[in-house]
């Protein structure tokens, strides 16, 4: 069982203004797109396989899982998404880290044991 990474799309979306505010959704397709080669290779300081989930909420949902990347849709806050994610892994004993920058989400995440990077390990930097 590989590490899981979990990627807060709204937030690491809206790390980079490119202009994802005219299309949500086909930003967090483009971050989706992205995400694959990470599965294998892993992240900045996370080894891998990776297994990662990618949460989109509001005009982003819907948008379709792809191989490597599985998506989750919020029913509400991607946040509590997000969090109850963590939970579920830290049950199981899975190894989980979560990619975003909002302090508040970090602060409940890493509650129950997660770890935390920024934005730019999948997006908008460099590999």
């Amino acid at each position: 069982m590989g590490t899981l990474l979990i990627v807060d799309a709204a937030n690491v979306v809206g790390s980079v203004p490119d202009g994802w505010w005219r299309d949500r959704r086909g930003a967090a397709e483009r971050l989706r797109d992205g995400l694959p080669g990470y599965a294998e290779e892993g992240v900045a300081g996370q080894p891998g396989p990776l297994e990662i989930v990618l949460v989109v909420e509001g005009a982003a949902r819907g948008v379709e899982s792809v191989p490597g990347v599985r998506v989750e849709s919020a029913a509400g806050s991607g946040d509590d998404h997000i969090v109850g994610l963590a939970a579920a892994a830290r049950g199981t004993g899975q190894d989980c880290l979560v990619v975003t920058a909002d302090r508040g989400l970090r602060r409940r995440v890493e509650e129950l044991g997660a770890r935390c990077t920024g934005p730019r390990t999948v997006y908008g930097g460099s590999r």
